[in-house]
């Protein structure tokens, strides 16, 4: 058995090889597109389709947009050590991206608006990846805005950086989107009180209907009336 899958595989790579001939024969930007369809043809075979790194596409920078609603904000030094990192070691981490067909885009960003920017503002590596840009797409289960928000959210706070003040909005984004504080904290990877926090500074009274104050909270407010 072992050596007809050994004929197999040989025959498999035999043809593969005769197909890149072919695809290397295309114009560039056709051999691009061909490549990419390839790729998520092979993800969809493959036993790690529910991975969105399994499968990283080319596309034009220039399709890619950034969301509304990030609240990371990368100081000058780190922009410019991202860029250094960029064109010295290549993109080793794709854009993730949500398939949103605009008026100016194909694709909205999820993570890696920075990345996005040193594409599209650095000369150099815009040259050498000819204007394109790696992504990946995102599931198709967190296509509604509020999953998607708040996958930004994790990508960003699982590196330890995000913006209080846009994380404000962020917050009051979903509330009015319709979670509910448990699932904010679940998803965001928050704490009650934090939560707390964040929905004290949107200061809109009717997302206090009901709540529920954690311990903590209640012990600050019994010693502040006993005051």
């Amino acid at each position: 058995m072992s050596g007809l899958f050994d004929a197999l595989k040989d025959d498999i790579l035999k043809r593969a090889d005769e197909l890149i001939q072919e695809i290397g024969a295309f114009p560039e930007e056709e051999s691009i597109g061909l490549l990419n369809e390839i790729r998520k043809r092979m993800h969809e075979a493959g036993p790690f389709r529910d991975e969105p790194v399994d499968c990283v596409l080319w596309v034009k920078s220039n399709e890619v947009a950034a969301n509304d609603y990030n609240p990371n904000a990368v100081a000058p030094p780190e922009m410019k050590l991202l860029a250094i990192s960029i064109e010295e070691d290549g993109y080793t981490q794709p854009v993730v991206t949500f398939p949103e067909k605009t008026e100016v885009s194909n694709y909205t960003v999820v993570d890696g608006y920075h990345r996005t920017r040193v594409c599209k503002e650095v000369a150099s590596v815009r040259k050498r990846v000819k204007g394109y840009l790696p992504i990946t797409l995102i599931r198709g289960a967190q296509s509604d805005i509020k999953d998607r928000i708040a996958s930004t959210i994790r990508h960003n706070r699982a590196r330890g950086v995000h913006g209080v003040d846009p994380m404000i909005d962020v917050v009051r984004r979903l509330l009015q989107e319709g979670w509910s504080d448990g699932e904010i904290a679940e998803k965001l990877g928050m704490d009650a009180d934090e939560v707390l926090r964040f929905k004290q500074h949107v200061g809109l009274p009717e997302l206090f209907k009901d709540i529920d104050f954690s311990r903590a909270w209640e012990t600050i407010l019994q010693e502040d009336s006993e005051e």
